[in-house]
């Protein structure tokens, strides 16, 4: 009886302009465990030229290339030769981007994660997502002062001193910015998932939970509706959270992924509200004052407000309901091998818990397979997913599905505009569709 053959993994490339042109899959993903393990190595053992391993097939010369490379026969440099780490000069193009003419001025916009080039769930510090609404604030954390006032028996005003000898807390949340996939609201806008998707990003945070503060505070519960959170940036930037929020799981955060926040994700001090849209997560955090109704400050009527058809703002809604996208194969990679294996992968969220399950359809929706979810599943923090596929050279339709322990079903585009039309800005979680060409070309469209 015959054995099945095992698929040859398939070589996939970044087809957008970039600093560097490089193969991703091969030498990410193939040299790297693709097919596993064992298997992965059993593949490269028996792997008897260069375009076998997914690289150039040009005959090896002596000192280049991965079979008698230079670098084996030289003194590499000494300990600590960068005492702060960073990434090698072969990733300089896995950085954040802007999109030309988003905004106006750089001081109010928005860098954008390069969701296809990461792996697991947490986004590295210097690739997190970066918003902002009057520039940047460089604050020095010993001038650095957080007020709570307002209807609490004693008002406080704390040093970041104070703050870190309060026991701390460490948990994985992700971060969505309310105006994330805002471009695709009409109509195709951008061509890769860093400018579709990119306004996400997770990381383990670590501060100290809202409610200690509150409750050394003595906070009035007779009174208590909703805090208001001011950052310290020029923009002295304002949000208004229920108190059941600020109560739950709402933290006062000092440290991102085992280190102090960067300036650019609010340092020395922010607000941390998971599932909710990014603004909540009021950075550079200085005042939190608790009242017993909404403050309607000027980022909550003139903007982050949804646009319905008939003509009304709909107003204060904070949840990012569940969401999901295809990061690989996506917009701008090109699949370069007709029967070679492509594992589908992508991340899956929910502002409401955790994410139940990830269905994948590689025909536009007609046909649904149930992906493989990658351990571990936070609750409000993005989940990895996998899916095996491999392509038969024709053209698909490849879309992700994500329910949440709620229930919830990531809607269609259709669906969405059905209830909240085409002149929304905000809140637009619809499935993600990328047309896979017969040239192996992924581009973003809409079904």
């Amino acid at each position: 009886m015959s054995q099945e053959k095992t698929p040859k993994p398939g070589r996939l490339i970044d087809s957008t302009p970039a600093p560097q042109s490089r193969l991703i899959l091969p030498r990410r993903k193939v040299l790297t465990g693709l097919v596993g393990g064992a298997a992965g190595a059993a593949m490269l053992s028996k792997a008897t030229n260069a375009s076998e391993l997914g690289v150039s097939g040009e005959a090896p010369v002596k000192g280049q290339g991965p079979f008698d490379p230079s670098w084996t026969r030289v003194l590499g440099k000494g300990v600590n030769s960068s005492p702060y780490g960073k990434p090698s000069p072969f990733e300089s193009n896995v950085v954040r981007r802007i999109s030309p003419g988003l905004t106006p001025t750089p001081q109010s916009s928005v860098a954008f994660t390069p969701l296809q080039n990461l792996f697991g769930i947490i986004t590295p510090n210097g690739l997190h997502f970066e918003r902002n609404h009057n520039g940047l604030a460089e604050i020095d954390p010993s001038q650095h002062r957080l007020m709570i006032h307002g209807f609490v028996r004693t008002p406080k005003i704390y040093t970041m001193d104070d703050l870190l000898r309060f026991r701390s807390v460490s948990r994985v949340h992700f971060i969505e910015g309310g105006a994330n996939s805002a471009m695709e609201w009409g109509n195709v806008a951008v061509p890769t998932v860093q400018y579709t998707h990119g306004m996400l990003s997770c990381a383990e945070y670590t501060g100290v939970p809202l409610s200690t503060l509150l409750e050394a505070c003595g906070i009035d519960m007779s009174k208590a509706k909703y805090i208001l959170a001011e950052g310290a940036d020029a923009a002295s930037l304002t949000r208004t959270i229920p108190i059941e929020f600020a109560l739950n799981d709402v933290m006062v955060v000092y440290g991102q992924n085992g280190e102090m926040l960067r300036p650019e994700n609010g340092y020395p001090l922010r607000l941390l509200v998971p599932g909710v849209q990014g603004i909540s997560n009021v950075k550079w955090l200085r005042r939190i004052e608790v009242g017993d109704q909404p403050w309607s400050t000027r980022e909550e009527n003139l903007q982050y407000s949804d646009l319905m058809p008939d003509g009304t703002s709909r107003k204060y809604t904070w949840i990012q309901e569940a969401k999901s996208v295809i990061t690989s194969p996506s917009g701008g990679q090109q699949l370069l091998d007709k029967g070679g294996y492509y594992p589908i992968t992508g991340l899956a969220w929910s502002g409401r818990g955790r994410v139940k399950h990830v269905d994948v359809s590689i025909d536009g929706g007609i046909n649904w397979q149930r992906a493989t979810l990658q351990e571990p599943i936070h609750t409000k923090a993005l989940t990895r997913f996998h899916l095996d596929f491999v392509w038969d050279g024709s053209p698909k339709l490849l879309q992700s599905r994500v329910t949440d322990e709620t229930g919830y079903v990531q809607p269609k585009m259709r669906q969405l505009r059905e209830v909240r039309g085409t002149r929304s800005t905000y809140h637009n979680n619809a499935i993600q569709t990328w047309r896979l060409d017969a040239d192996g070309k992924v581009h973003n469209v809409q079904v």
